[in-house]
């Protein structure tokens, strides 16, 4: 080794975390926090500068999500082994460890951390620096060049060179792909060519040195099982060698002075978390030997100390409130007995009106011993003074609904800074512990360390139950000033407003209709469970009998085996976890054999009746009118539309019968009828409005079937009739980014003749192409797309691979138009709930995408119907009619 030459080394993270932890025993702390991975990996930290010297460090890792190799493999990783779960807690802990003691992180959208580890190899080389690599994973065995480029097991803290792998595979690193190409593997689910082992590999390539000479020279292999192989396993073979050959493009190390090792000592700069993990021995040790190369010992940063005050008078309590000046901002937040606004109590509540001090008043603590609290009458006085103010608070909606209940309150909201979050960014996290991390690097105390497994927060002590609820109202007042400040930084301080005049009046008619709930027919429940169980039943028999045997369905290891082994049906390589019997691959399977459309049916059924019809039906029995009440999220999607949970009633299948039966179960109650009203070829009529088309403009004006106006145009009018439905699917699917291949696989048809229809399409439409990549480009240029009432979604195409990009390009098109479909259905509902708020003939219920749902008086439907249509067709001017489909009705189900 030249010792002027300059060394970096690049840590195969996962890799080397996953060895530590199977190197060491399952240590724990004193709480039972698994920590061998974890010590193993300081362990490795203490010994930089003893195990090796090195200039530049950096550590490589994985991606969340696909790679360019599930685009080539579908199957590509697919049989993993479950890793176990110790495992799974200490690795993100390892990971955010990384950049807090000062290391530095490489990874890319799209690429594993090998192509990562590969790619600063390459660059690192070509600015004349040794690479060592830490990793014993034979994957990265192809980047080993003895001159400047090796392998390091830190284990057994040895270095794995040419001749290593010489010695132990029989063939040199510049053959390893080649190598693999030929023996797959089994972990990676890489198919190589069936029947070729190590050995014969190793032989071949000792004879002919690459995959491409053995295919060039595959007459002159004697062994005629060997040819007979090669020949049928050539596909895979170089599909194979496409997998495992590492990309060396996907990163770059151009400042090479971040790569530098940490000046400040690494390990005491996370001193206090190791304390709290009970890894005081590395402690210890720093402290007594210092690190194998020089640092200088960080500065102690001194913890922010905060102010927070329990009260337990009255007179105490109400001089605090009234003390607060008019106009202020208040953080206010409540910690009750239970998630669930129907069924939770008020413990407490908690409020901040300055960054250094909050309050927390307790009302109804229930524990042995536990001393005075505020009665409901004082706190009731105390939130009327409260209620004055600008209240801020983190999930609005929660509190408002348990002050209501609780306390017959409205409260009056001023911001909530999880609609303030999501706004901002509507993919990341919207949490609180997660704003005050990432503003202010501060960890929250965790519920789970403040109440027992089993309680609930009246059985929490005082004091501790203040540290907790005060923390919330005091982060909640500092993280929307610093949420005020990034709107001005991102200039985007227009989003305020949508906030203010749409998302915040929003809260109140999504609290409303999880209050009225909607009814459902529980007999009729209690009869498709029966009927759906009877199927099940014969649906097994049936099963059993193509299998001739009987076994566990729902077991997939029992099932891989019946169909694979017992039945002999085509599949790919056996793992040690079993063969994959997803619904990809039992559809690939529809015509081999009379067993899987049942399986499939029986999947269907079984899903219908584990996730919808019992489910529903216990939820019904429980509440005395036989009313469901779903909890939506406001901020469940990137697009702006809503999502449901507890339960889901956004995705009740209406594809099979039993699952159209789920609807016709949901009714009015006695005396009242619903009315469905669903917005007509919304997103179609966004695109005529967006992009200005004439020929889509004028058919929408003079209320034409766009559809068939669509199939007039690529069709011509003899054909137009029964091709309305390609022209349907050609319509939405360019809204969805849908391609030539992927509408050739809706309509079955060649992907050629589906690209002949789209370039028709664009040819009547001359305008759309246009304006489709006009979204696309302005989503490129800026980092973000905007929907009708500009609402922001951010794409990160700076880090994003090739097929990652491609997909953003396709949300980018989506979101202008479902985003924008989710402003109007928002806009109308908002007028809806301020018309008809204290009117008791017209309870809005649901939202389903596009549809709204209401349960109104029977005697005063058709005008209501009415009524509804003209707000919702009226509620925001487009260069177009809005137009809506209204019907009523008994049950959701009858509702067309």
């Amino acid at each position: 080794m030249n010792d002027k030459q300059k060394t970096i080394t690049v840590i195969d993270t996962f890799g080397f975390l996953f060895r530590s932890f199977y190197a060491l025993p399952p240590l724990k702390s004193k709480t039972g926090f698994p920590t061998g991975l974890l010590t193993g990996f300081m362990n490795f930290i203490s010994n930089i500068g003893k195990d090796f010297q090195t200039d530049y460090i950096v550590f490589a890792l994985d991606s969340p999500g696909e790679t360019f190799r599930n685009e080539l493999y579908e199957e590509y990783k697919a049989h993993r082994q479950e890793v176990p779960q110790d495992l799974l807690t200490q690795l993100p802990i390892a990971i955010s460890w990384i950049e807090k003691m000062g290391f530095k992180t490489a990874a890319k959208v799209g690429f594993e951390a090998d192509d990562i580890v590969a790619s600063i190899a390459h660059d690192a080389r070509e600015k004349g620096l040794m690479v060592r690599i830490v990793s014993h994973d034979k994957d990265l065995y192809q980047l080993i060049d003895d001159d400047t480029i090796f392998l390091f097991d830190p284990i057994k803290k040895d270095v794995i060179n040419e001749d290593k792998c010489v010695n132990k595979y029989g063939i040199k690193p510049k053959q390893f792909t080649d190598y693999q190409a030929l023996i797959g593997d089994s972990a990676d689910n890489i198919p190589g060519v069936r029947g070729v082992g190590a050995k014969t590999a190793e032989a071949l390539l000792q004879t002919y040195e690459t995959l491409d000479n053995i295919y060039a020279n595959l007459e002159d292999i004697e062994k005629p099982r060997w040819k007979k192989l090669l020949e049928e396993g050539k596909e895979m073979a170089y599909l194979s060698k496409q997998l495992v050959t590492l990309k060396t493009d996907s990163h770059s190390i151009d400042i090479l002075q971040e790569f530098e090792l940490p000046k400040e000592n690494p390990i005491l700069k996370i001193e206090d978390i190791l304390l709290e993990y009970d890894m005081n021995r590395i402690i210890d040790r720093v402290h007594q030997n210092g690190l194998n190369y020089k640092t200088t010992v960080p500065k102690q940063q001194s913890k922010e100390q905060y102010n927070y005050v329990l009260i337990q008078e009255k007179h105490k309590l109400l001089d605090i409130v009234r003390g607060i000046e008019d106009d202020s901002i208040v953080a206010f937040d409540t910690e009750t007995t239970d998630l669930d606004t129907q069924k939770a109590s008020i413990v407490g509540f908690s409020f901040a009106f300055d960054e250094k001090s909050a309050y927390y008043v307790p009302i109804a603590h229930n524990y042995l011993g536990v001393t005075d609290q505020i009665t409901l009458e004082e706190a009731k006085e105390a939130l009327e003074i409260l209620n004055t103010h600008k209240l801020v608070l983190q999930n609005f909606k929660y509190d408002y609904q348990i002050i209501k209940n609780n306390f017959n309150i409205e409260l009056k909201l001023y911001a909530d800074t999880m609609i303030l979050a999501w706004l901002l960014n509507t993919q990341e996290k919207v949490g609180l512990d997660f704003l005050a991390d990432k503003y202010f690097h501060h960890k929250m105390v965790a519920f789970t360390d403040t109440v027992k497994k089993g309680e609930n927060f009246s059985s929490v002590e005082l004091e501790k139950a203040c540290e907790y609820a005060a923390e919330d109202a005091l982060f909640t007042f500092k993280i929307y000033h610093e949420l005020l400040k990034e709107f001005k930084n991102k200039s985007c301080e227009h989003l305020l407003d949508v906030a203010q005049k749409v998302e915040f009046d929003f809260i109140y008619v999504l609290s409303e209709m999880e209050s009225n709930g909607i009814k459902v027919d529980v007999n009729l429940l209690e009869k498709i469970k029966e009927e759906n169980k009877l199927q099940l039943q014969a649906l097994t028999t049936k099963i059993y009998e193509q299998a001739e045997t009987e076994f566990n369905i729902n077991s997939t290891k029992q099932l891989g085996v019946i169909l694979f082994e017992n039945l002999n049906l085509p599949t790919g390589k056996k793992t040690k976890t079993g063969y994959s019997t997803n619904e990809a691959v039992l559809t690939k399977l529809y015509d081999e054999h009379a067993i899987i459309p049942l399986l499939l049916e029986y999947r269907e059924a079984y899903k219908l009746q584990s996730t919808y019809i019992e489910p529903l039906l216990e939820l019904g029995l429980k509440n005395e009118q036989h009313r469901i009440h779903t909890s939506f999220l406001q901020t469940g999607t990137a697009t702006g539309r809503l999502s449901s949970k507890n339960p889901n009633l956004q995705n009740i299948p209406v594809k099979s019968e039993a699952g159209r039966q789920i609807r016709h179960a949901f009714i009015a109650k006695e005396g009242n009828r619903l009315i469905g009203i669903d917005y007509s070829q919304i997103e179609l009529r966004l695109l005529a409005h967006f992009s200005q088309d004439e020929a889509l403009v004028e058919a929408f004006q003079k209320g034409l079937d766009i559809h068939m106006q669509t199939a007039i145009k690529i069709f011509g009018e003899e054909e137009a009739k029964e091709k309305r439905n390609i022209a349907k699917s050609i319509n939405f699917g360019l809204l969805y980014g849908m391609g030539s291949k992927k509408l050739g696989e809706t309509l079955g048809i060649p992907a050629k003749e589906a690209k002949v229809y789209i370039d028709s399409y664009f040819k009547a439409f001359s305008s759309v192409k246009e304006y489709l990549k006009s979204v696309e480009e302005y989503a490129l240029e800026h980092g973000f797309v905007e929907t009708l009432l500009e609402r922001r979604r951010i794409f990160d195409f700076g880090s994003a691979a090739p097929m990652q990009k491609a997909m953003y390009l396709r949300e980018a098109v989506n979101t202008k138009f479902q985003g924008s479909a989710a402003d109007l259905i928002k806009l109308s509902m908002n007028k809806i709930y301020h018309k008809y708020k204290n009117n008791s003939d017209v309870k809005m219920l649901l939202q389903i995408h596009d549809e709204l749902i209401f349960e109104v008086t029977s005697s005063k439907a058709q005008q209501i119907a009415e009524e509804l249509k003209e707000i919702m067709v009226h509620v925001y001017e487009l260069n177009i009619p809005l137009d809506v489909s209204v019907s009523i009705a008994k049950s959701w189900g009858e509702l067309k």
